[in-house]
């Protein structure tokens, strides 16, 4: 089966992208620099062998266009992070400029999913497992 193994966020803004992914999320993102196209790795967490859900790591890119409007049709794969708690997480995102995509829900047998977007729109899910 051929598995997702890297994902990338688009950024005008690279700094506050960067500000923005460490506070919610609490990622390590390490800027290549210029000889690398300013391009940045971002590391989710530590590979832990036989993890369940073992993740993937990715990068940060500076965007090559316009940002997209409120009312643009998803044009991209939607990422979603796993988090212990839905509504503390919540409550970062709002407090380092994230704004609703969707409410909450729940999905039977999986958990409570919510949408968001992030200072630019791209959009993210967040997923707090059902742990029954």
């Amino acid at each position: 089966m051929n598995r997702v193994v890297h994902f990338e966020i688009h950024a005008k803004d690279m700094d506050r992208m960067q500000a923005f992914y460490q506070a919610v999320f609490g990622w390590n993102i390490q800027d290549l620099g210029p000889q690398m196209g300013n391009y940045r790795m971002i590391a989710t967490g530590a590979d832990e062998p036989g993890a369940a859900w073992p993740g993937i790591n990715g990068g940060m890119n500076p965007r090559r266009g316009e940002l997209p409007r409120p009312t643009d049709a998803v044009n991209a794969y939607v990422c979603t992070m796993e988090v212990a708690d839905i509504d503390e997480t919540l409550r970062k995102i709002e407090s380092a400029g994230g704004t609703v995509a969707t409410d909450k829900m729940p999905v039977p047998g999986v958990g409570i999913l919510a949408y968001r977007k992030d200072p630019e729109g791209n959009i993210f899910g967040v997923l707090q497992p059902d742990k029954a």
